[in-house]
């Protein structure tokens, strides 16, 4: 199938691939890019407390949370390409925003909208490829969507360290404004609508509201999404205190991106294994060697960080953090696709909805867990600890009520 529409118009298979990539990692380098920046952001816009800056980077993903559940079930009202370019113009509108912040609270408006925006064309694009794709067609697509997705997080800082090189941090926002405005015009140019009008569904905050609690009554989907958001709510905490624990704590200036991405290479590797094994060994059994992976090693890394001080040899923490962030390769595509598996009569809501409420949890734990930051990297390694014990639980929890996996 062909990624067109009622309009006859059609974009080729590798332009649509490259096009759908480009905007679903939008997220990724929205986050990952600005990360060099937060000291920088700080001292221009008075940060007293420089734990504070971190909010640049959790205050997004909120945006995102609510956004999720609100632009699924929009698209399916008003269609895809509505959807997808009200969020890219909510996100220029951010950038714009944050560009021209004169306080703090300036910029964490702008991001809050950036995040907002970043949320539509990341959800209402997987429901874009399903309308022209199905079944291995459509597999094809995503992986060579979610690879570029992948690499994104790998280069990311280092494309934001290398502006900080040649100018102010505001022209990372000017860089993702132009990437925007350049997406957006491609997007609004070349992509017909995929959504027919007669397979429309009025758009009802009612309805929005009546079966989202239809779905978290679900044990599996309330389950797993709960599960979710606690392991990505330690993969925050890392994300919001990565840059004060490489370049500040360890010193290791502009070389933090390069570390950066190696751990952000552990996911992606993890991701592809994952695809191998799953089949053979299955989500559930994956999933709880991944959980209980980190739960044994962040005990006794927590003693070891206490002996130190709070300041591990950096070989060695890089040692720990390969294993635990390939780890959260395994948990992020496993987790999601059993929160989801209850809900193949109404994935498109049941994504919004899972997406959503994960991200909002994950974002509450996130944010404790990266303001306990104390110039040690005890709190995260903590963090994963704790947040990984009690995921294992709740995962325990939700397989009890549920039928062997297969």
């Amino acid at each position: 199938m062909n990624p067109q529409a009622d309009s006859g118009k059609a974009l080729g298979f590798t332009e649509f691939v490259i096009l759908i990539a480009l905007i679903i990692s939008l997220v990724a380098l929205s986050i990952d890019a600005m990360l060099p920046a937060l000291p920088h952001i700080a001292a221009d816009l008075g940060v007293i407390r420089i734990n504070d800056s971190q909010y640049v980077i959790t205050v997004f993903f909120a945006g995102m949370g609510i956004g999720q559940i609100f632009f699924g079930p929009l698209s399916d009202s008003i269609g895809r390409r509505p959807a997808i370019l009200s969020g890219l113009l909510l996100f220029a509108a951010g950038c714009l925003l944050s560009i021209l912040a004169l306080d703090f609270t300036q910029m964490l408006l702008g991001r809050f909208l950036q995040g907002l925006g970043a949320s539509g064309p990341r959800i209402v694009s997987i429901a874009l490829v399903r309308d022209c794709f199905k079944g291995r067609e459509m597999a094809r697509v995503m992986s060579f969507v979610m690879t570029v997705f992948i690499l994104v997080p790998v280069f990311a800082p280092a494309v934001g360290q290398g502006i900080l090189l040649i100018a102010d941090w505001r022209l990372i926002f000017v860089m993702f404004l132009g990437l925007i405005v350049a997406v957006g015009v491609w997007f609004w140019q070349r992509q017909p609508e995929t959504l027919m009008r007669d397979k429309r569904i009025t758009f009802s905050v009612a309805q929005l509201i009546h079966d989202t609690r239809g779905i978290l009554r679900l044990r599996a989907a309330f389950g797993y999404t709960l599960t979710m958001g606690l392991v990505f709510g330690a993969f925050i905490g890392y994300l919001s205190s990565s840059q004060q624990i490489f370049q500040v704590q360890y010193q290791l200036q502009e070389l933090f991106p390069l570390y950066f991405g190696v751990l952000a290479a552990a996911i992606g590797c993890a991701s592809l294994v994952n695809a191998r094994l799953v089949m053979r060994f299955g989500m559930r059994r994956l999933s709880r060697i991944a959980l209980s992976a980190i739960c044994l090693l962040s005990f006794p890394f927590s003693l070891l960080a206490l002996i130190f001080d709070g300041h591990p040899n950096l070989y060695l923490l890089m040692l720990y953090l390969l294993i635990v962030f390939f780890c959260f390769g395994v948990l992020f595509g496993n987790l999601n696709a059993m929160a989801m598996e209850p809900l193949g009569n109404i994935a498109g809501l049941g994504s919004a909805v899972v997406g959503s409420i994960s991200t909002l949890i994950s974002v509450v734990f996130g944010v404790i867990v990266a303001n306990a930051y104390d110039n040690t990297v005890l709190p995260l390694v903590l963090g994963f600890a704790i947040l990984g014990l009690i995921a294992l639980l709740v995962m325990r929890w939700t397989e009890a009520g549920l039928a062997p996996e297969t």
